[in-house]
């Protein structure tokens, strides 16, 4: 029995897609970003099987990974699924109980008694939230599956018949949902894509490309030589900085926003784990943070306050959390590639904080303002109290045959067949570092990249912005790394919006199913209808 148990063993591990478990759903959705939990239980609801596979263990993306303090705009403009998600939040916190750390207050920021719904959070209570929808719906949740890129799509003609995990799981399924950050789906099925800033003269915009002129903010306050040694060029280059920034304003490059993690912190005693000193730390890392410092530098980081003494912490300054050039891989990587992206960012993140926090360099007062702050003890407890998923703000851009871009934003071109609204800033992160010349003929470092400009007001996002090209692909959706240009990316790219183009696309998905015709075939009418009757906005106020 021993011998043909080891035989059957051996003949799996030499042919593993004959032995792999093969699971069968109406709707695949691959990624664990926000957008998977809205798509799944919309496919729920209207009665059609749903399964969600991903590669990380924490269903949710940046929702549950720190970025509890929602990024919303106009909050009018948010409907469906994504408000429920928030007024789920505000009921759990109207339970005493979950003020561990504080009293629970008669008002808090960013809780609307009014509408009853509640827009900053701890992860923890957004995990609870996402969770719950997938328990409540009983849909299938594959964690810690990664896509095989090279081999694991395979197609029928234009049509994802299957795709297969590189644990040697298949999942087959009559539409495809890419709910990933980086867009590895709808690459690996060879949909066509960008990765980068376009030129300006790509789309007609004014955002676009290299922007030095518009990189006003997080700048460095006052002149910081770029020299390893002040004032001699033969010294090298610090760290991190380019030699000049590529380009005129506006021209095209492939420079992504930076990175970083979004911190969940406390200054209290009893829940607080001091910021820890990197084993591979380098000082040489934060010599521009020291100079800066010097300058005058105020601002380092934005420990935006949510419940129970926590917070979600941004990047905010110059030199800060972001990792600004250090992801420009990140992608395309491979999965071992990205490890090693993500561990330095890690690495660079810690060091900041233990450097603001004890480093003999940086002034007393701020050492002691920054002791006083540490990782909450009671969040993200299986991995080190760090957050799981890196604030990847960027990857892969989705090019299709409708492409929404800045003047689609100010509503200056219509949108056909919205699906619905974002209304943040067009807001871009750095991109890099690089020389440039002062009025006053010193070299200096600059950040470059930043933009930070409002719409206008509240914008729709076409249905075509979230299909591939119907020669390319025929049954896929892509809710998150939707076909944009890089600036109107830095408005859509936020988590709302992810839910609500979620759900968008799983009622697309269904009704493509039950009408016997591919997504792109599939009558706008029909989906409009369907859509405003799950109580999504798809116009403005």
């Amino acid at each position: 029995m021993k011998k043909l148990i080891a035989l059957f063993l051996a003949f799996c591990a030499s042919v593993p897609a004959l032995c792999a478990e093969t699971v069968d759903a109406d709707v695949v959705i691959y990624g664990g970003a926000s957008a998977a939990v809205s798509a799944a239980v919309q496919v729920r609801r209207m009665g059609k099987t749903a399964v969600i596979v991903m590669p990380d263990r924490h269903l949710g993306g940046l929702t549950v990974s720190g970025l509890g303090r929602t990024d919303s705009g106009d909050k009018r403009v948010i409907g469906g699924i994504a408000r429920e998600f928030y007024h789920r939040i505000w009921l759990y916190y109207q339970d005493d109980e979950a003020w561990k750390w504080e009293p629970k207050p008669a008002e808090f920021s960013g809780m609307d008694n009014q509408t009853q719904t509640m827009w900053k959070f701890e992860p923890s209570a957004a995990e609870k939230v996402m969770d719950g929808f997938v328990a409540e719906y009983g849909i299938p949740v594959y964690r810690g599956e990664r896509l095989d890129r090279e081999k694991g799509v395979v197609k029928d003609g234009a049509a994802i018949k299957s795709i297969e995990t590189l644990s040697g799981r298949v999942f087959t399924g009559r539409v495809f949902l890419d709910a990933t950050y980086e867009g590895d789906l709808f690459a690996a099925a060879g949909v066509s894509y960008t990765v980068g800033r376009e030129s300006n003269a790509r789309y007609g915009e004014t955002l676009n490309g290299i922007q030095t002129a518009n990189a006003v903010y997080h700048q460095f306050a006052g002149p910081v030589d770029p020299y390893v040694e002040p004032g001699n060029p033969d010294s090298g280059i610090l760290p991190g900085v380019n030699p000049d920034a590529g380009g005129r304003d506006g021209d095209a490059d492939g420079g992504v926003q930076a990175y970083c993690f979004r911190l969940c912190m406390t200054r209290v005693p009893e829940n607080r784990v001091p910021f820890e000193k990197p084993a591979d730390y380098d000082e040489a890392d934060y010599e521009l943070l020291f100079r800066d410092i010097q300058a005058g530098q105020i601002h380092y980081h934005d420990p935006g306050r949510v419940p129970n003494r926590k917070t979600d912490t941004n990047n905010n300054g110059s030199v800060s959390t972001d990792d600004i050039g250090a992801n420009y891989e990140y992608p395309e990587a491979s999965y071992e590639r990205r490890e090693e992206i993500i561990a330095r960012h890690v690495r660079w993140q810690k060091g900041f904080y233990w450097t603001m926090a004890n480093h003999p360099r940086v002034p007393e007062e701020l050492r002691r303002e920054f002791s006083e702050w540490g990782l909450a003890k009671d969040e993200f407890a299986d991995s080190g109290n760090w957050p799981g998923q890196l604030y990847v703000r960027e990857g892969r851009r989705m090019v299709s045959d409708f492409v929404e871009t800045e003047n689609h934003l100010r509503r200056r071109i219509p949108v056909p067949d919205p699906v619905g609204m974002g209304s943040y800033g067009m807001d871009s992160h750095n991109i890099q570092r690089y020389v440039a010349i002062d009025e006053d003929g010193r070299a200096v470092v600059r950040n470059e990249g930043d933009v930070q400009v409002p719409t206008g007001g509240a914008y729709p996002i076409g249905y075509r912005a979230l299909l591939p090209k119907k020669e390319e692909c025929s049954n896929l959706l892509v809710p998150v790394c939707v076909s944009c240009s890089h600036i109107a990316y830095g408005s859509i790219r936020m988590e709302p919006v992810f839910m609500i183009l979620g759900q968008s696309a799983a009622a697309a998905a269904v009704l493509s199913i039950d009408a016997g015709v591919d997504p792109a075939d599939l009558s706008y009418e029909s989906l409009e209808r369907r859509l405003r009757q799950d109580g999504q906005v798809l116009e403005k106020p």
